[in-house]
């Protein structure tokens, strides 16, 4: 998907949010804003950018993993951190497809006891 990712120009396809749900755009917005804000939440801005990271990595999101890793390091996050970051996003993707993994032993009958 990094083909196709084009920092300079790509937001200028957000025309069309505006253009056709400008509702929704607004609405996901404001949402955006609430949960990053910068005071008000319980978990400090750097850890829930961090999180954004680590979600980023996992989902595979290279616009999210340029925004939040900058946003977290703007934020106070050192790159010890961020590497961090991206091995909690490895571990916990490593653990789904463990996981998921005994649900073909499971769904296919060959393991029976």
């Amino acid at each position: 998907m990094s083909d196709y990712y084009d920092r300079e120009n790509d937001a200028r396809y957000t025309s069309v949010y505006k253009e056709q749900t400008p509702d929704i755009l607004a609405s996901f917005v404001a949402f955006d804003a609430s949960v990053f804000a910068t005071d008000g939440r319980e978990i400090p801005l750097k850890y829930r950018e961090l999180i954004a990271v680590a979600v980023s990595n996992t989902t595979q999101c290279v616009y999210c993993i340029d925004a939040h890793s900058k946003r977290a390091v703007a934020a106070g996050a050192s790159e010890k951190e961020l590497a961090e970051a991206a091995w909690v996003a490895t571990a916990i993707r490593a653990g789904g497809g463990f996981a998921h993994g005994r649900l073909g032993f499971k769904l296919s009958g060959a393991h029976e006891h």
